[in-house]
């Protein structure tokens, strides 16, 4: 089987090759060769050129109408693949059916309408309290699917969202591509532009492939969702203003259903102004995101974490122009045996690790306090980063960070802070964004909790170490780490408090003259090697 068009070897691309010979010779489409091809295919391996239904791709009618049609008809016939030959084709809502492929050729690019009549409405949901509009819903979209197995989009065409809005309740279409309940899910090869409040939004989806796509969009561009078994290969994902690649588990399908067995590799995530990754000119003039600090595109795991995640490997991944790798674990799920590697990161934006569990709990009433274990980071190379908020692993009083373990770390920060900054927190050097009125001076070792407040690194204000802040945690293992600064800062490089049981091996840390290498408060159960 040729897995990339969900038909038979070799007879998908002949079909296809005939069908474009017979848009161009009438008597090649009467032509007994082409029936006697057609013939031979099972019914499933039928291919629905969506011409054919009377779209126009001129990038002016209205063609949802034919498309739907040509689904229509590949449904009714069993399955098949709907194909979109080169041409614009202005469209509101298409609904997958189960043994379908929508085929979009290079050349070919489904535009979402600005009309929001063109679009299905939001199907109603009673479990929307725990998460916002954009998560809840799932048939306002440019492409949605629920409950539906053995699909696939794919070839070289775009998705461009134009029309679509950003999570208003009250707009059109919000996302790209919408899948809910689905199994046997492949998206491959094609580009999605400016994709709504997702570029694609997968909720309880089990066995998906996600391949060489390109994302260039205004807000997420991949959210896995209580998604099991998932596969992230050769994707880069271009987004300033919100995630790159995040999992979460929220409870819009009325349950904390995990994540687990997910495979993130091969990718980029950046955070170029919007359209500049698809054209290649990789700008970077846009200075923030919305919440104030520098622009996002990264790959994170949570906020919305109801549920657990699991058996989860990332590796091999550039960073660039982005925020760090965030693990974020504050709803009462867990975050366990993760296995991150080989990750490249230039020119970013806050901190470039960022371990989070805290007590926000957006989850029904008797919701545990998340958990953090069994994390591995290694082999770690980032430069040209935001000074202000070093690397961070913090749990909350009561409830630790528990055994995670770094190796072969290395973080050139920017520098140029100093401690008397950081118990002033001056205005023009903090984002208050989540501090609701500002940053109030302190004591500079005096970080203030915030166990309920949205996980972010900026939510702590300046942090008084520059390379490590490691507050509530235990069992935690760094080795082969070195951290240095590009001017020179005069805070510790690692601040660490409340910390149980820790390893320290073979630690390189740039220092000015005068400044510890660290400061230690209530930390018990120290080892370092080799001693000093």
């Amino acid at each position: 089987m040729d897995m990339r068009l969900g038909v038979p070897e070799d007879h998908s691309l002949t079909v296809v090759a005939l069908i474009r010979a017979a848009r161009v010779s009438k008597r090649l489409a009467c032509s007994p060769i082409l029936a006697l091809f057609l013939g031979l295919l099972p019914a499933h391996a039928a291919v629905f050129d969506v011409a054919a239904f009377g779209a126009k791709g001129d990038g002016k009618t209205l063609d949802r109408d034919a498309i739907r049609k040509a689904v229509d008809a590949a449904a009714a016939a069993g399955g098949g693949t709907v194909y979109f030959p080169a041409g614009t084709y202005l469209t509101g809502s298409i609904q997958l059916r189960s043994n379908l492929t929508l085929q979009l050729e290079r050349g070919a690019t489904l535009e979402a309408s600005g009309d929001a009549s063109a679009y299905d409405p939001p199907e109603p949901n009673q479990f929307t309290q725990f998460q916002d509009f954009g998560h809840s819903h799932w048939h306002n979209s440019l492409i949605w699917g629920d409950g539906i197995e053995n699909v696939a989009i794919v070839g070289g065409g775009l998705i461009f969202g134009k029309g679509l809005g950003r999570g208003n309740p009250q707009g059109a279409g919000d996302k790209a591509i919408a899948l809910k309940l689905c199994r046997n899910v492949t998206l491959r090869d094609f580009s999605i532009l400016n994709g709504g409040h997702f570029g694609i939004l997968a909720t309880g989806v089990d066995n998906l492939t996600i391949d060489n796509l390109k994302i260039d969009t205004n807000r997420d561009g991949i959210d896995l969702d209580a998604c099991r078994n998932v596969r992230v290969s050769n994707t880069s994902v271009n987004s300033p203003n919100d995630d790159a690649i995040v999992l979460k588990t929220t409870y819009a399908l009325g349950a904390a259903r995990p994540v687990e067995s997910v495979t993130i590799t091969n990718c980029l995530v950046s955070g170029y102004d919007i359209g500049s990754l698809l054209d290649g000119t990789y700008k970077r003039t846009v200075k923030q995101a919305p919440d104030r600090d520098g622009p996002t595109g990264r790959i994170k795991i949570g906020t919305e974490t109801g549920g657990d995640f699991r058996n989860i490997t990332i590796s091999n991944v550039v960073f660039d122009r982005s925020r760090g790798l965030a693990l974020e674990a504050v709803d009462g799920g867990r975050i366990e045996d993760v296995a991150i590697s080989n990750l490249i990161m230039r020119d970013v934006s806050n901190a470039p690790i960022f371990i989070r569990l805290g007590s926000r709990q957006r989850a029904p009433e008797g919701a545990p306090v998340s958990a953090i274990r069994r994390v591995s980071i290694s082999n770690v190379v980032a430069s040209d980063v935001d000074p202000r908020y070093g690397s961070i692993i913090s749990g909350v009083p009561g409830h630790d960070v528990e055994d995670v373990k770094l190796s072969g770390i290395r973080i050139l920060y920017r520098g140029g802070l100093s401690l008397d900054q950081v118990a002033k927190q001056p205005a023009d050097v903090v984002n208050a964004f989540f501090f609701r009125g500002g940053v109030p001076a302190r004591e500079p070792y005096a970080t203030p909790e915030r166990e309920k407040e949205y996980p972010e690194p900026s939510m702590f204000g300046l942090v008084p170490a520059y390379g490590f802040f490691i507050r509530h945690a235990a069992g935690v293992e760094l080795s082969n780490i070195n951290v240095a600064y590009m001017k020179e800062d005069t805070r510790p490089a690692f601040v660490l408090e409340d910390v149980k049981d820790i390893v320290l091996s073979h630690i390189k840390a740039q220092k000015a003259e005068g400044v510890p290498e660290f400061k230690l408060i209530s930390v018990t159960g120290l080892s370092i090697d080799p001693p000093q």
